[in-house]
């Protein structure tokens, strides 16, 4: 784990069509994989992912220098008044607009109000990276049970690899390898998941080659990646909106700690 003043990249996927439901939640024009089950039983089965898409090439924006001096490497971020938003940036992705996205400091949390379809919004911790990381994420959903909420680690300084861990808000769940495309590692399904309008947690730890998830301190899966091994990046969120609105998220807290 290092300090990084990032080349960030907040536009560089900004024309991505057909992301997988996560993370990238959701996708335009979603239609199920046809060997992927999941797991275990799922209760009102959402909108799955489509085939993952290539990246279209984008123009790198001029870097974003991240102000590292008295930001911490391992902390609970609460989102409460005093949080330094400078210590964050985001960027979108998926076909919808973002000219309605509200993304704003409410009380003891922070707010997400998508105000589009098919829009994935990326919200990523800027003044470290980390090789071997624990991320948690505590969210309310507020809106329609219909959006995806993301955990994201080792994102590379360009913007152009990490691992995503994207939960639907119905309970099917989806780990990718993203490079050029959206790979998917592994799929499934939970009950572990409280839907409609509720608070959950979500947890992704990365050490090494194994990434395991976690819904509610409930373990998902533990899956070792031998293919794309990526090694050390930026960590952070996402929320995003598939085909109905209103998306609204509180996201409550999010934490960054050593692996157990």
């Amino acid at each position: 784990m290092k300090p990084l003043r990032p080349l960030f990249y907040l536009a560089s996927f900004v024309l991505l069509v057909g992301l997988a439901c996560s993370a990238i939640g959701g996708g335009n024009t979603p239609a199920e994989p046809a060997t992927q089950v999941p797991t275990q039983p799922v209760s009102n089965p959402p909108t799955s992912a489509p085939e993952p898409t290539t990246v279209p090439d984008t123009e790198v924006p001029p870097p974003t220098e991240a102000p590292v001096d008295d930001a911490q490497d391992f902390f609970t971020e609460e989102f409460e008044s005093d949080y330094v938003p400078d210590n964050w940036d985001s960027f979108t992705l998926g076909t919808g607009d973002d000219v309605n996205l509200v993304i704003e400091q409410e009380e003891d949390h922070l707010l997400f109000d998508l105000g589009d379809e098919d829009l994935y919004v990326y919200y990523m911790y800027l003044p470290y990276t980390y090789e071997d990381v624990s991320v948690r994420l505590n969210a309310e959903n507020r809106g329609r049970n219909n959006n995806n909420v993301s955990l994201i680690c080792r994102m590379s300084e360009d913007g152009d690899e990490w691992y995503e861990f994207s939960v639907e808000s119905g309970g099917v769940w989806y780990l990718y390898a993203v490079n050029d495309k959206y790979n998917i590692l592994d799929n499934g399904g939970t009950n572990a998941l409280k839907q409609g309008r509720e608070v959950n947690e979500y947890r992704l730890d990365c050490a090494g080659d194994e990434i395991t998830m976690y819904i509610n301190d409930k373990k998902i899966k533990t899956v070792q990646d031998t293919r794309y091994l990526f090694d050390e990046g930026l960590v952070g969120f996402n929320i995003s909106s598939l085909n109905v609105l209103p998306i609204t998220v509180n996201v409550n807290w999010f934490e960054i700690t050593q692996p157990e």
